[in-house]
């Protein structure tokens, strides 16, 4: 019945700089991005190594969610890297503080979490 996951919306609080994050700072390429007047609301489409994956939403006065990981709904956003500890480099080196690296005790696979602008639990895992 699925194919695969289709996107993953985003309400962010500051739309300029939750746009630099994922854009300048993450390097996802902007595949669209529109004004909708009636909402008062931006959208960004979001490609992840070219396929289209992320929406990017801006409301005026969003409500606050919990987002901690172990907070109930979405735990969090995860990104395949082929190197953890590079890929947590090139983060730090941007200003992104990371977690330390660990290691998934099922798979063997290194991971580590760090967040955006509004604190939403994001994730990068060995590919």
């Amino acid at each position: 019945m699925f194919n695969r996951i289709h996107h993953v919306a985003i309400i962010c609080s500051d739309y300029a700089v939750s746009k630099n994050f994922y854009v300048n700072l993450l390097g996802l390429q902007v595949l669209q991005e529109v004004y909708r007047e009636a909402r008062k609301s931006y959208k960004l489409d979001l490609s992840v190594n070219g396929l289209y994956q992320i929406e990017l939403f801006s409301f005026e006065n969003p409500a606050p969610r919990p987002s901690r990981p172990e907070a109930m709904g979405l735990r969090h956003l995860a990104f395949e890297v082929d190197d953890v500890a590079e890929a947590a480099a090139l983060l730090n080196a941007k200003g992104i503080v990371t977690e330390a690296i660990r290691t998934d005790e099922y798979t063997g696979k290194l991971f580590t979490f760090f967040t955006d602008p509004d604190g939403l639990p994001l994730e990068i895992y060995e590919s």
